[in-house]
């Protein structure tokens, strides 16, 4: 059972979005969204690259998947696999470089698998992801309308 302080809610544009952060796969990155979180910094940021059958990534206050919070992140690799609604952080090719992107998975991905960070699970609201607008970039994306912690 995920503790509330654990809970992230992703109210957007095509409805809630409720992931279970997993603090014991990725701590530091599971403590930076909440500071993110708790700051506002999602309210109102775009999901910017949605690929169909893929994902659909969020967390770029410019809106073009080229910027983020200003604090990369070590690399905390996990053996939980890319599965459809696993959520992820995005990153350019530094596995260090984490910083305030990343994506929920739409299917399975497990090329991704050791990778990329994992840190949470939607839990529901599932079909609410799979309704975001798609393109790369996306054309009037759909947005976080407001991210808050807990139940």
């Amino acid at each position: 059972m995920t503790k509330a302080e654990d809970t992230l809610t992703l109210d957007t544009t095509k409805g809630r979005v409720v992931i279970a952060m997993r603090p014991d796969l990725a701590p530091q990155h599971v403590a930076r969204i909440k500071e993110l979180v708790r700051s506002g910094f999602y309210d109102g940021i775009a999901f910017h690259r949605v690929i169909d059958g893929f994902m659909a990534q969020t967390g770029c206050p410019l809106g073009t998947g080229t910027g983020g919070s200003g604090r990369k992140l070590k690399a905390e690799f996990n053996r939980e696999p890319h599965l459809r609604g696993t959520v992820s952080m995005a990153r350019a090719s530094d596995p260090d470089s984490a910083d305030s992107q990343f994506f929920i998975c739409f299917d399975d991905a497990r090329f991704l698998d050791g990778k990329y960070t994992v840190w949470g699970k939607v839990i529901a609201g599932m079909e609410n992801v799979d309704a975001i607008k798609r393109g790369e970039p996306v054309e009037d994306p759909d947005r976080i309308v407001r991210a808050t912690i807990g139940a």
